[in-house]
C-alpha cells in the first residue's frame, strides 16, 4: 500500500536524516511535505490530508502533542519521534500509536512504518488519536484508556475497569468489572510493560493484578480482588508484594 507522509521536526539535521532513512528503507512511503515550524505544520496537514505523519514531540514553540490537539478530527496515522520522554511514551503505548527513539534505528523504522501501514488499511487512526489527546489531558492515570487488540479489532477500555490480566497459552484474558472479559492476542508480558509502573503488579507468571482492586491479602499466599477473584501469589514474589503494599 502506498502512503503519503508529512515530516515535522524543528531540528534540520534530524529532519534530513529521517527523510533519508524513509526514502532508503520505506519504499511504500511518499514524502509530500516537511517542515520545522509547528504552526506551518498545522496548515500543511489541513491542506494535504496525509495518511501518515512523523511528528517530533519536543519542539520549543509547540510540542507535538499541542500540535495534535489543534487538529480537528486527526484521521492520519502518527509515528512520534522522540529522544526520550517517559510520560510521552506511556501515553503513546496506551493508545497503540507508534514511536521512534532518536537516533532512529533502521529496523525499528521499517517495523513501525509497516505497523502504521496496516493501521491505515484498518482505518483506526481517528479513534486512537482522540483517545491519546484525551489521555494527555487527564492527570489521574486510572481514568485513562488502554487500546486492546482483539480478533475483532480494537477495544478501548478504561484502565480503572481492569481487575487483572490472566496469561492463557500466549494470549491474555483481561478480567473487567461486572464479570466482563476480553481476550487479547498480546501476551501478558505486553500488558506488564504497559502497566507495571502504574499500580499493577505481576503476582504470578500468569496473573497481573490492579492494586486498586485488592480487597484482602491472605497469609497462605492468596490475594482476593474485586468480585471475589481469589488468585495465588508465587512464593518468590510474596515478600516483595507484601512490602509494596505497605509502602
Amino acid at each position: 500500500m502506498k502512503v503519503n507522509a508529512i515530516l515535522i521536526d524543528d531540528e534540520p539535521k534530524a529532519l534530513a536524516i529521517l527523510k533519508n532513512k524513509i526514502e532508503r528503507f520505506c519504499s511504500n512511503v511518499t514524502i509530500i511535505g516537511e517542515t520545522q515550524n509547528p504552526e506551518e505544520a498545522i496548515e500543511i496537514l489541513e491542506k494535504t490530508q496525509p495518511e501518515l505523519v512523523f511528528l517530533d514531540i519536543a519542539m520549543p514553540q509547540m510540542s507535538g502533542f499541542d500540535l495534535l490537539s489543534k487538529i480537528k478530527n486527526p484521521t492520519f496515522e502518527i509515528i512520534f519521534v522522540t529522544a526520550f520522554d517517559e510520560y510521552a511514551i506511556e501515553a503513546i503505548n496506551h493508545c497503540a500509536i507508534g514511536y521512534l527513539l532518536k537516533p532512529v534505528d533502521n529496523q525499528n523504522l521499517i517495523s513501525v512504518v509497516q505497523k502504521a501501514t496496516n493501521n491505515i488499511e484498518e482505518k483506526t487512526a481517528l479513534e486512537k488519536n482522540k483517545i491519546l489527546i484525551e489521555n494527555l489531558g487527564i492527570q489521574t492515570f486510572q481514568k485513562k484508556k488502554i487500546v486492546i487488540p482483539t480478533k475483532d479489532g480494537l477495544e478501548f477500555i478504561e484502565i480503572e475497569r481492569i481487575i487483572f490480566c490472566e496469561g492463557v497459552d500466549g494470549y491474555t484474558k483481561i478480567h473487567l468489572i461486572n464479570k466482563q472479559t476480553i481476550l487479547s492476542s498480546h501476551s501478558i508480558g505486553h500488558f506488564n510493560k504497559l502497566l507495571v509502573t502504574q499500580g499493577f503488579y505481576l503476582i504470578h507468571k500468569s496473573y497481573f493484578i490492579n492494586i486498586d482492586h485488592i480487597s484482602k491479602y491472605l497469609n497462605e499466599g492468596y490475594v482476593v480482588l474485586s468480585e471475589n477473584h481469589n488468585l495465588p501469589i508465587s512464593r518468590s514474589r510474596r515478600n516483595d508484594f507484601v512490602n509494596s503494599l505497605k509502602k
